[in-house]
């Protein structure tokens, strides 16, 4: 029995004494014991050993006493398992040197066996629920079929993902073969982590907000449905599309149990687009991390009267940035945690 249920009472929709808090990229590089781990151990040997993934896991947790923890991995993993090489490169991030191109690469894209290619992920959901001990709930995550797609056509990270699109658009067929594939993979590989021990998912389409409304539909939104609708009546599901203010009123009305927000969006606009119904998660501006602990204070307090204290867990509005000073994630942690409503 999971001591702390705060996130999971929220994501529900009980009411709760304050919001739950946890961050994108919580397990990451502005931690310094991450740091010690990363300069002993590659990217993907870190991903790759449940030993190391889950310590990256429990980091933040025993250091800012957060509300849930994510599994310390990389949406990539995936593609990697459907037989397509995907390298992590030093100032370049991830790279693949062989780019899906024509319907013979397609061809060569598998649907895996999760056991036998990912197994090692869910050896680290099995140890990273050791090490929490049910003190808080373990986020498991997968990148939607569009933002994995993008990297495996781009070849790398992009800030417009031109050919991605441009693929997209002029083999249009050949472009949902590859997001069924992509769609058929990640349901499997998140039900399998549903069965080694996460208790809730999150979908991170990091680049659903490089699509048209109309796009979006076309591309992203129906193959993230399946994903949920796959998976709705086992743990509870979030669905973070950044830079898809667009269509958080139809994914508010799917079966998702929880959306995240960006920082572009208000709290009072995306209540109004998912028509209080719906638990939302979000939407500090990551960079808004380098003002001062007074202000970073001050702007949680104001984010969460906006918001509501209930259906309302409190997050970044992105992932955390690398060089973000200790001090002020621990305003912004302890901001959440003495919430009280006035």
């Amino acid at each position: 029995m999971i001591k702390n249920r705060l996130f999971l009472d929220a994501l529900e929709g009980k009411v709760v004494p304050r919001p739950p808090v946890w961050l994108m990229r919580q397990a990451g590089r502005y931690l310094p014991e991450f740091q010690a781990v990363k300069e002993k151990y590659d990217f993907f040997t870190r991903c790759r050993t449940p030993e190391l993934a889950s310590e990256l896991t429990v980091q933040p947790v025993r250091r800012f006493e957060m509300d849930a923890a994510i599994l310390f991995s990389d949406i990539l993993v995936v593609p990697q398992a459907m037989n397509i090489n995907v390298e992590m490169k030093n100032g370049t991030g991830p790279w693949l040197p062989r780019p899906i191109r024509n319907q013979q690469d397609i061809d060569n894209v598998i649907i895996p066996d999760i056991s036998e290619s990912l197994g090692y992920v869910m050896d680290a959901v099995k140890a990273s629920k050791i090490l929490l001990n049910d003190e808080v709930p373990l986020i498991g995550f997968a990148g939607s079929p569009w933002t994995i797609l993008c990297y495996c056509i781009q070849g790398q990270s992009s800030k417009t993902f031109d050919q991605a699109k441009t693929f997209c658009f002029t083999y249009p067929l050949l472009a949902h073969q590859l997001l069924q594939k992509i769609t058929d993979t990640t349901i499997a590989y998140m039900r399998a982590k549903v069965k080694a021990g996460v208790d809730a998912l999150q979908i991170f389409d990091s680049w659903g907000g490089m699509l048209s409304p109309r796009d979006y539909q076309i591309f992203s939104w129906q193959y993230i449905l399946q994903i949920i609708n796959a998976l709705k009546d086992e743990v509870p599901v979030i669905v973070f599309a950044k830079g898809c203010w667009f269509a958080l009123e139809e994914m508010a009305n799917s079966s998702v149990s929880a959306l995240g927000i960006d920082w572009t969006v208000s709290p009072h606009f995306a209540r109004q687009l998912t028509q209080h119904k719906i638990t939302l998660q979000g939407n500090f501006d990551p960079a808004r991390l380098f003002s001062s602990p007074t202000t970073i204070h001050e702007m949680v307090i104001e984010m969460i009267q906006q918001f509501g204290k209930d259906n309302y867990i409190a997050n970044l509005g992105h992932g955390i940035l690398p060089n973000t000073p200790l001090k002020n994630v621990y305003a912004f942690v302890d901001a959440v945690k003495n919430y009280t409503e006035n």
